[in-house]
């Protein structure tokens, strides 16, 4: 499918805490359309983003938003109200994908493997741990690794968790807390209905947080990942079902931990990412570009994708009224 010119709207900014990736990413988004030719509005989110897409009659949105109230949901509801035809996963999905326990529960039922743990009040940390250590504690919607904190043995934070120390606990009234998976960080692209390949992630310090993603040279993306054969298989055939169980559109995203002592059991979906970044040092242009697609082609594909599921519920309503 060919796509014409058209006037796309790249939606990005707004005001979460990753709003800096998601200007970045709308910016390269907008500059590849306009290098294919393609008329662009930047819109930067703001309260009044309805008037300014209203205003701005594009043809398709380009959804380049991160974090809320732009992949949770909240941003899909108003443009399904307005009659727009938008990038990426529409708003029953972004709800569920967002909420890493909506996920879990969506995902381990069809045989997904998630990590156990539960939700747990900041107040209780204070008092006793809810898991032994090692274990991680994050909100339970916010992306790229925001907020998210390994409580160890030997870590400074206290034991319980102390009131003063630094943590996510000191800005979030619950928090999921999940076992701590030890070996390799790995992540795998979907665009469509093709799993694309694995990257293994090696931050140079620490562990693959805010920082080490979005800051040049803090980690090495080995790309195609050097593991089993078997594991690549797996994380592929899991992100495309776990794409597919939630209802992603376009392009989508699952982050994973392998804990290599133990083969393919030892292999644990964390989440599913429904608007991956389109920074230069995203994963997801990484991925296309090692299958031969370029910037500006998966930024055609994604709307492609968007403007064939715009076609197929024409066809279901037109089918309904016959």
């Amino acid at each position: 499918m060919t796509i014409p010119k058209l006037h796309v709207a790249v939606l990005m900014g707004g005001w979460s805490s990753e709003r800096p990736v998601s200007l970045m990413s709308g910016e390269g988004v907008a500059k590849a359309l306009e290098s294919r030719g393609h008329k662009v509005t930047r819109i930067d989110m703001d309260r009044d983003v309805a008037l300014r897409l209203a205003e701005a009659k594009p043809d398709v949105v380009f959804n380049a938003l991160h974090g809320t109230p732009g992949e949770d949901g909240t941003v899909q509801g108003m443009m399904d109200l307005m009659g727009l035809t938008y990038t990426h996963s529409g708003l029953a999905t972004s709800v569920i994908a967002i909420d890493k326990e909506l996920t879990k529960s969506a995902l381990v039922p069809h045989g997904i493997p998630m990590p156990g743990g539960r939700i747990v009040a900041c107040e209780e940390l204070y008092e006793k741990d809810p898991l032994a250590r090692p274990y991680v504690l994050k909100p339970v919607n916010e992306g790229s690794s925001v907020g998210v904190a390994i409580v160890t043995a030997d870590g400074n934070m206290g034991n319980p968790i102390s009131r003063s120390a630094k943590g996510p606990w000191q800005e979030f009234y619950a928090l999921l807390a999940e076992p701590f998976i030890r070996g390799l960080e790995l992540t795998t692209a979907v665009i469509g209905d093709r799993a694309l390949m694995v990257t293994e992630l090696k931050p140079k310090s620490g562990f693959y947080d805010f920082d080490a993603k979005y800051t040049d040279g803090m980690t090495d993306h080995v790309c195609p990942a050097e593991i089993p054969e078997d594991v690549a298989d797996a994380c592929k055939d899991i992100a495309l079902r776990a794409h597919k169980l939630l209802g992603c559109k376009g392009t989508s995203r699952s982050d994973f931990r392998w804990d290599d002592s133990q083969g393919i059991a030892g292999l644990f979906l964390l989440e599913v990412n429904t608007q991956p970044g389109m920074t230069p040092l995203s994963l997801v242009p990484e991925q296309a570009k090692h299958c031969g697609m370029s910037y500006e082609d998966l930024v055609e594909e994604i709307i492609k994708e968007a403007l064939k599921d715009k076609q197929a519920r024409k066809d279901t309503q037109a089918e309904a009224r016959a």
